[in-house]
């Protein structure tokens, strides 16, 4: 299976691996303790500014049916379980969904991670993951309104990447984004157009257990899911200014600790993805369910079902948000 270049998985010859013009038709990371109706609206007051110069504001909580992922075009929710799709309007109603997203697939599957959207296609990487690892992993397609699939891509097996926990969109660049769980040193780039494997950016410091990942104004952020729940530690979100993104190595910096209250329990952080029409963050987290290396180990008390709730924050932008990070960026 190793690949010195993004290969298609099709029989198909086509001028790009994203072109719809030629398309064929586990767990990782709950009665509540409270029951709680799906939508819950939570003002909360503006946290300091972060690594970005921003703040962000809870606006509300609404519990969703997947536990991974996380997109919006702006007018709709697309969430992610480890192996369904889910359409929701943005007050949370569920629209459609697609429960056998892998019956297509050439390779198999059994996880989806974060995912994201671009003209119409919902990006998702999947792998087959089995004992902390992932195997068979693609970049997968799907229709965003039928939530059909599309068409698929290898990935680049050289490249040192051994699974897929999110996939980003950078319009800026042309660029898909890849982030791998099991190693978080690295996040994987491809182009966009012609989805050859184009190299890697080398995060420092390491964020352990990345989760998800999306663009904000050409800005990078990256969820962690590096809080121990049992610690009642917060989970972080991580950021990466555009200006170095396509260095070989970047300093992150701290952008926001997921903390209790706002959020209602320690637990499990997920994708995100930013709704640049309402100029809201939407994050994914779960609770309720004890997690070890990926695989689920029992409920914590109070507990008889794991939860999945997306975290609506309103963004509060500094001046120039990107140029007050502080660190220094340099080529290897």
């Amino acid at each position: 299976d190793i690949k010195h270049k993004v290969n298609f998985i099709s029989q198909q010859t086509m001028q790009s691996p994203f072109d719809l013009s030629l398309a064929t038709p586990s767990l990782r990371g709950a009665d509540s303790i409270a029951a709680l109706p799906r939508v819950e609206h939570h003002p909360s007051p503006d946290i300091a500014s972060s690594a970005s110069g921003r703040q962000y504001s809870l606006e509300k909580i609404i519990q969703v049916d997947g536990r991974q992922g996380i997109a919006t075009n702006g007018t709709h929710y697309f969430v992610s379980s480890s192996t369904a799709l889910f359409m929701y309007d943005l007050e949370g109603n569920l629209l459609h969904r697609n429960d056998n997203p892998f019956d297509a697939l050439p390779l198999p599957a059994n996880h989806f991670g974060d995912i994201g959207y671009f003209e119409g296609q919902l990006y998702t990487g999947v792998e087959w993951f089995d004992a902390g690892r992932g195997q068979d992993i693609q970049i997968a397609l799907y229709d965003a309104e039928t939530l059909d699939y599309s068409r698929s891509v290898a990935w680049n097996a050289d490249s040192g990447q051994v699974e897929c926990s999110a996939i980003a969109i950078d319009v800026d660049n042309d660029l898909v984004w890849m982030s791998d769980w099991v190693n978080s040193n690295y996040v994987y780039k491809y182009d966009l157009h012609n989805g050859e494997y184009v190299g890697k950016l080398h995060l420092r410091a390491t964020p352990e257990w990345t989760q998800g990942l999306a663009f904000y104004k050409g800005d990078l952020f990256i969820t962690a899911d590096d809080g121990d729940a049992d610690r009642k530690e917060p989970d972080n979100l991580w950021f990466v200014p555009k200006e170095t993104l396509l260095n070989n190595a970047t300093y992150i910096g701290l952008e926001k600790a997921f903390d209790v209250p706002p959020f209602l329990d320690h637990g499990e952080i997920e994708g995100l993805d930013f709704n640049t029409a309402t100029n809201q963050m939407i994050v994914h987290a779960n609770r309720g369910m004890r997690i070890v290396l990926g695989m689920p180990q029992g409920y914590y008390p109070g507990y008889t079902k794991e939860i999945h709730e997306l975290h609506v924050f309103n963004i509060i932008d500094g001046n120039d948000a990107s140029s007050t990070a502080d660190g220094t960026y340099e080529s290897e």
